[in-house]
């Protein structure tokens, strides 16, 4: 039970940290110091689509939920809800590379802006 809700807690961080890096730049439009956190984790973001890495929690979780008896992503309320959005069925290669552009037009659009009104 316990790797369980460890594997759940870790799915919403990473959920959160996926809208994070996608949208994250809209808090640098009020909070200039956002800046300094959400920079790095767009561009890992980025790199994680465009290189097509694994990323380090996506492994994390899946030893959580093996070690509570799991394969990995079956059943319940988080996987239905949360793991079905980090890890859609049938992503290609492709919509990754495409996800990729689409977080770095949403964050570069934004901080253009945040450097033009600095000016």
């Amino acid at each position: 039970m316990l790797y369980q809700l460890a594997a759940n807690a870790l799915a919403i961080l990473h959920f959160a940290f996926i809208l994070f890096v996608v949208f994250g730049a809209l808090l640098v439009l009020r909070w200039r110091w956002v800046m300094g956190l959400h920079l790095p984790a767009a561009v890992w973001g980025v790199l994680i689509e465009f290189c097509g890495w694994y990323c380090p929690l996506t492994a994390l979780e899946n030893v959580l939920l093996r070690r509570a008896g799991q394969a990995g992503y079956s059943g319940g309320f988080l996987a239905h809800y949360i793991f079905s959005i980090i890890y859609p069925s049938g992503l290609t290669r492709g919509m990754e590379i495409v996800l990729g552009i689409f977080v770095l037009a949403i964050n570069a659009s934004v901080y253009w802006k945040v450097l033009v009104d600095a000016h």
